[in-house]
């Protein structure tokens, strides 16, 4: 059992009341962060200015994040979380490649309202390796997957999942780098339109949404291909057979 400290409390008590504390500190650490490297770039993010900022002593960045690059990591989580706040998660849109369109558009609109977090974010691979990222991942391949039932996805999934990112991450990258008189809203228009190109087909290769629909058309092209041996085929059409009918 938990000792009594020497004003009566128990120590695991003063644990539980210190933790809420402590996460208030780190989330005020953060967004001073956030504003010093929304003013002045990623080289006012210094220990010493995100302390000052935010009314606490150097040595408490490193207590409560290890060192800059844990606090950077933490800023980095604090964004991709700030960004799934934005999304709009339809499950049953009427029109998938224009639910598309419309999340390609709010990750590049995010971006471009938040040009240097969405750089930190994104242009180190170890910043991508965070809960809220996965988080975000998983609305990007709910949307591929449906694409996919509908016999609109052209690639298959992992393919689709990264020339929607590339694209919409290359979009932001290269509108920030060009002088605010070179900036033309065609370039936005044109990247969104070549990646919805890339990933759907031009008309649905499956009639009917559902995995039956999706049997059916896999069915029709199934003696066409000649990856699979004839039993391979064989078994794949039985399978086929009976997703096809319900």
């Amino acid at each position: 059992m938990p000792s009594p400290s020497r004003d009566g409390t128990d120590s695991a008590a003063k644990s539980d009341t210190a933790s809420p504390a402590r996460e208030q500190t780190r989330q005020r650490v953060v967004e001073a962060a956030i504003d010093l490297l929304t003013r002045g770039g990623r080289d006012a993010v210094t220990t010493r200015a995100v302390a000052e900022a935010a009314g606490l002593q150097p040595p408490a960045i490193y207590r409560l994040f290890g060192d800059k690059d844990g606090l950077l990591d933490a800023v980095a989580e604090h964004g991709f979380a700030a960004f799934i706040a934005t999304k709009h998660v339809d499950p049953d849109p009427q029109d998938p490649i224009e639910d598309l369109r419309a999340g390609w558009d709010v990750a590049v609109e995010f971006g471009l309202a938040n040009p240097a977090l969405f750089t930190l974010m994104y242009t180190e691979p170890t910043r991508t390796a965070s809960a809220a990222f996965e988080a975000g991942m998983e609305i990007l391949m709910g949307r591929i997957r449906r694409l996919a039932a509908g016999g609109w996805l052209r690639v298959n999934d992992e393919l689709a999942a990264q020339i929607i990112h590339a694209t919409a991450r290359g979009a932001v990258l290269t509108w920030l780098s060009l002088p605010e008189d070179r900036r033309d809203p065609a370039l936005l228009t044109t990247l969104r339109e070549s990646m919805v190109a890339a990933v759907t087909n031009r008309q649905p290769a499956v009639q009917d949404a559902g995995p039956a629909g999706a049997a059916r058309a896999l069915r029709a092209a199934l003696p066409e291909q000649t990856a699979l041996s004839g039993a391979e085929q064989h078994l794949l059409g039985e399978w086929l057979n009976r997703l096809a009918d319900g």
